[in-house]
């Protein structure tokens, strides 16, 4: 339940350079009648769908620090099974052929989730209790011991080392964290009860996808081959607090199921499904083959045979391939090129309409850059004058204008960084927190505050993404804006800017943050001090209390109230600013039926299962 678009979300740009480019050479072959430009009819049931996307898989462990992002996610959706989903109306639709979650106590707050009795592992083992357990122990953060000190990093900021000995579980979620006891498990291993410490508004949204096998984490951390074995040893490490297999288990847990490309030997079980399709293949920056699960019950099946996805970040690339007929169904970054392309092609119907990301611009605090104190001898009020100068010379309506207009023309700024446009308490919060202040540019106000703060002609290095032609425009948009107030905006931007996030090369960032959830508390992690995706280091006690009342206020009213301060407070301090709302338009041959979009995470991906061939 955390934003999506953190520091992980572009850590395969490098890998999508070597995707496909405007034809579909190297798509894979396939001999069934369903796929990519079959010269057989299509049929209805089974066959092959190929999806267009923007970037490779790099983990199959979706929850860690490092494989936190939506090309991970997309693909372990569709290999794993759920508890729940969101459907594109955002209602949370409970898979009850799955399990269950019940509230079994409201004081203290116990949660149990019960696992279908026929669900199993592609391996043929069944899901147990202990991948519950393993989840929670990884995301809780009660067992690490290791510091800062002790973890090492490349200039990526992928982590290369733990020192010996040291417990590190690459993850970290608050929610979890509010379960402090050792949840248990029963005799039977299909049902975990959790017991929180504090009330918790949002605990339906902590366990809904299924996690990693224990059975696999334990094999190759303890060297245990039988599977029920390894399960056991898991649930003994943790109950025990045994830190020498723990140290083994995070390990393996954190780092063993990144990958680029397809597992060979016993590396294969880095791949197990309990969903509906299976992994069969990976081509490194190319595609991902997914086959239908034969075995999968315990949900809705799937009626493809195979779903390819197929990675190319150019979206005009994707249009042409899905005019060519080489992919099926695309949802490319939308520029007003990509639109007029998309509803020029026969036999293609497109949806349009927004996602669940949204553009902002956030600022660095302590990089000895302008917005750093220290720069200012340690005077933070100084600071904070130059980074509201700066945000003011951010013309957020121009770019909603000249960019996202043309594809979305009711697009309008979006003037809250917690709540989408369109949602209850949206046009409340907006109309209190002071964003829309800062919808036109203040150059005059700009420059009085850079005098006051004895700011001359302040640099800054603005990180994006080179390669987004829509974030070079934006760039280029607020580089000739903060001029005119003295400001230099720095070119920083770079085809690894994911991986820079957090690491200080840079004085202001300029990406998406997209969400997972309809949890109120989700947004906690991009701005508490030492938040998972606060990668500017903001910290401001006030922010971090609303946050930790927040976690266990179930009074709407006062949910309300919490986030308009925390955003007032966010603009008042000069964290960032938001910009817009992201446009989409999803486009699909009329040869698939059943395409629609969700605006969060799960976005085309929500409802695979339905998608078939038309007769």
């Amino acid at each position: 339940m955390r934003f999506w678009h953190g520091k992980a979300a572009a850590r395969g740009a490098a890998a999508a350079a070597l995707a496909l480019a405007v034809t579909g050479c190297g798509t894979p072959e396939t001999d069934d009648a369903g796929g990519g430009k079959s010269s057989g009819p299509a049929t209805t049931g089974g066959g092959t769908v190929t999806v267009g996307w923007n970037q490779p898989l790099f983990s199959m462990n979706y929850m860690s620090g490092n494989g936190h992002a939506t090309a991970n996610y997309v693909i372990t959706y569709m290999t794993r099974a759920n508890w729940a989903y969101y459907d594109p109306d955002l209602n949370f639709v409970k898979n009850e052929a799955f399990g269950a979650m019940r509230v079994d106590s409201e004081d203290p707050l116990t949660v149990t989730q019960t696992i279908a009795q026929d669900a199993k592992w592609s391996d043929g083992v069944p899901l147990h209790g202990a991948d519950l357990l393993l989840e929670w122990a990884a995301r809780s953060g009660h067992f690490n011991d290791a510091t800062s000190e002790d973890v090492e990093t490349d200039e990526s900021g992928v982590i290369t080392s733990v020192t010996e000995g040291k417990v590190y579980f690459d993850a970290g979620d608050p929610a979890v964290a509010l379960i402090e006891q050792t949840p248990t498990i029963s005799d039977d291993g299909k049902e975990v009860t959790f017991v929180y410490s504090k009330p918790f508004p949002d605990w339906q949204f902590n366990f809904t996808d299924y996690p990693l096998p224990a059975h696999v984490v334990g094999k190759r951390a303890l060297g245990i081959e039988d599977p029920a074995e390894a399960q056991a040893a898991i649930v003994a490490a943790i109950a025990d607090k045994d830190t020498a297999a723990l140290v083994k288990i995070a390990k393996v847990w954190s780092f063993d199921f990144d990958l680029t490309a397809m597992p060979t030997g016993d590396d294969v079980e880095l791949v197990l499904s309990c969903g509906p399709m299976l992994v069969s293949d990976y081509v490194e920056g190319q595609y991902v083959t997914l086959k239908k699960n034969p075995d999968f019950t315990w949900g809705s099946p799937a009626k493809l045979d195979e779903i390819i996805v197929l990675y190319n970040e150019d979206p005009m690339a994707q249009v042409q391939a899905l005019k060519n007929g080489d992919v099926d169904i695309i949802l490319p970054q939308v520029t007003a090129d990509v639109l007029t392309a998309v509803q020029g092609i026969e036999g293609v119907s497109n949806q349009s309409g927004y996602e669940g990301t949204y553009e902002h611009v956030d600022l660095t605090y302590d990089n000895g850059g302008p917005f750093d104190p220290a720069t200012y001898g340690g005077d933070a009020e100084k600071a904070k004058k130059v980074r509201t100068a700066f945000l003011k010379t951010i013309p957020r309506q121009q770019i909603v204008e000249t960019i996202i207009k043309p594809t979305q023309p009711d697009a309008a700024t979006r003037d809250s960084y917690n709540l989408v446009p369109g949602s209850p308490t949206y046009d409340a919060t907006a109309a209190a927190n002071g964003y829309a202040a800062f919808k036109e540019v203040d150059i005059e106000g700009a420059k009085a505050l850079l005098a006051e703060a004895g700011a001359t002609a302040p640099q800054v290095r603005l990180l994006y993404g080179k390669s987004n032609a829509r974030r070079v425009q934006e760039f280029q948009l607020i580089h000739e804006s903060a001029a005119l107030a003295g400001i230099e905006v720095i070119d920083a931007g770079s085809d690894e800017w994911g991986t820079k996030l957090g690491d200080n090369s840079y004085d202001a960032s300029l990406f998406g943050w997209q969400s997972t959830s309809t949890a109120v508390f989700e947004p906690a992690a991009n701005f508490v001090s030492d938040g998972q995706n606060n990668f500017g280091h903001f910290k401001n006690d006030r922010v971090d209390q609303l946050y930790e009342e927040l976690e266990t206020e179930t009074d709407p009213k006062r949910q309300e109230e919490i986030n308009t301060e925390v955003e007032t407070i966010l603009l008042e301090e000069g964290f960032g600013i938001t910009l817009y709302q992201f446009p989409s338009v999803l486009a699909w041959r009329d040869r698939v039926k059943n395409v629609s979009m969700t605006p969060i995470a799960g976005t085309m991906f929500w409802n695979f299962w339905d998608w078939e061939i038309a007769s």
